[in-house]
């Protein structure tokens, strides 16, 4: 059985990215075009399926460091702040992008929420989901 281990992370979340961007429910919200992924950027993402792309990537970290919740993940996806020359500081990702991600997912059923607050895991159908997709891709690898 293949692991999202043994494939590169990149290839692993543009595949898992293009699977996610063809189920109907997933749709980016409306403010998806305009809004920075953090206060340490300066502009919003360019990519236009940037919202897919971020999905595959909580679905892989969900995956790797579960349970893990929302503030660990704002870490994740943090950056450094630069004003200037001045010093820079580290600042964490936006939460309303990564808690409205998890939410979808969750109502996919590919991420589950237990009753105690240690964050979220991936449920069997999320990591077989993504299992799929990495031997998808080591198959591809091999040829």
């Amino acid at each position: 059985m293949v692991t999202i281990y043994e494939v590169p992370a990149a290839i692993l979340n543009k595949e898992v990215a293009s699977e996610l961007k063809n189920i109907d429910e997933l749709k980016p919200p409306a403010w998806a075009s305009f809004v920075k992924t953090g206060v340490f950027r300066e502009k919003a993402p360019t990519n236009p399926n940037w919202w897919y792309v971020r999905l595959a990537s909580l679905l892989r970290k969900v995956y790797i460091n579960g349970p893990i919740g929302v503030n660990r993940l704002r870490i994740k996806y943090g950056g450094r702040l630069r004003k200037g020359n001045r010093r820079e500081h580290f600042r964490k990702g936006a939460g309303k992008i990564i808690r409205l991600g998890l939410q979808q997912l969750e109502a996919l059923g590919f991420i589950e929420k237990p009753n105690d607050t240690s964050g979220r895991t991936l449920s069997a159908k999320g990591r077989s989901f993504m299992d799929r997709a990495a031997n998808k891709i080591l198959k591809q690898l091999k040829k």
